[in-house]
């Protein structure tokens, strides 16, 4: 596991931190092949990618299916973020000695400081406290069933089953490309430092995210970013401790080094996502107000699950976001396309 520091001498708001890792990469890739709602959206098309989404393995597809069920691959990111093990092997040694209390208090999402206690609790077992986090968390589309079953699990199956599911996920698709996965990552990293010194804290989160709007927060001192090349389009946003992680989609330039005709994905994915009639008029309505997609659909009288598709088209391009189930436009990369296609046009 590799971190590089980008923030000495520039801490306005938060500092920020780079890492990366092929074990977030391995937990990252089991998320995404797991992910029937977002599948779809997901790029296939690279010799490394497609690899992952045609595994071979019973074993390995079985462990993958117990993930599509209970949304394990939370519990590999939040347990990758407690332990900071560098290879695989002292990764599996932190999973093996934890207590049951730990390894469950880890796999509990972080939910604020003023929760901790609770969350101890129910690492615990007990019930009110559960009761209390499921509620807490009711608005998130897989926290309350995953966070229950990572309570009532026994502790020695679900260690048995992290450790089953990332070794061989390592070993079946990231082992023989390994040394292409650490050189992308790494360059992306490299490549986006370049940059922390010519932009403000949350203008580089912005910038490296592909226009996530993340202002400090009182109790958050740390932004992590991690590279990742399998879960691209998509950003996923995670709370720890002081700390806000945002897992971001590499760019072209750090796949294709050498090659100046391939354009960033975020502009390729933008005229995608605009080259469809409906879209574009979804794109219309939301930049004269916010929408629900209850409203979206009585605008526009097509079907939820189309309209569901559009928006997440329109979603893994940047060009909307959501809030509270709430639609509206993304203005910062909705204004920079015609920038992003000349400068593209240009260099």
């Amino acid at each position: 596991m590799n971190i590089i520091d980008l923030s000495k001498g520039k801490r306005e708001t938060y500092q920020i931190e780079m890492k990366y890792s092929l074990l977030l990469e391995s937990a990252l890739g089991i998320a995404a092949v797991t992910n029937e709602r977002l599948k779809d959206t997901l790029e296939k098309d690279m010799p490394l990618k497609n690899k992952a989404f045609k595994i071979q393995s019973q074993e390995l597809k079985k462990e993958l299916e117990y993930v599509s069920e209970h949304n394990t691959w939370k519990a590999l990111l939040q347990l990758l973020h407690y332990c900071e093990e560098q290879d695989l092997e002292s990764f599996k040694t932190c999973i093996d000695n934890l207590s049951e209390e730990k390894l469950k208090f880890y796999c509990i999402p972080y939910l604020g400081i003023d929760m901790q206690e609770t969350r101890l609790s129910a690492a615990k077992g007990d019930l009110i406290a559960l009761e209390e986090i499921i509620e807490i968390t009711k608005s998130n589309i897989f926290f309350p069933k995953y966070i229950d079953f990572i309570v009532s699990v026994d502790s020695n199956l679900l260690k048995e089953h992290l450790i089953s599911v990332i070794t061989k996920w390592f070993y079946e698709v990231i082992l023989e490309e390994k040394e292409s996965y650490e050189k992308i990552l790494e360059r992306d990293v490299v490549m986006k430092s370049a940059m922390l010194n010519k932009l403000q804290p949350e203008e580089f989160v912005k910038w490296a995210t592909g226009g996530i709007d993340y202002v400090s927060e009182p109790s958050v001192t740390r932004v992590l970013l991690v590279p990742h090349y399998i879960y691209r389009p998509w950003n996923i946003e995670a709370d720890f401790e002081n700390t806000k992680v945002f897992y971001y989609p590499i760019s072209n330039e750090s796949i294709y080094p050498d090659d100046k005709l391939t354009p960033d994905n975020f502009l390729v994915l933008k005229f995608k996502a605009l080259g469809d009639e409906t879209r574009l008029k979804i794109m219309k309505i939301l930049f004269e107000s916010e929408q629900t997609l209850q409203d979206l659909a009585l605008q526009l009288d097509i079907p939820k699950s189309s309209l569901h598709h559009h928006l997440s088209t329109l979603r893994s391009a940047r060009l909307v976001t959501t809030n509270n189930g709430v639609y509206q436009i993304n203005k910062w990369s909705t204004e920079s396309l015609t920038d992003e296609f000349f400068n593209f046009l240009k260099n």
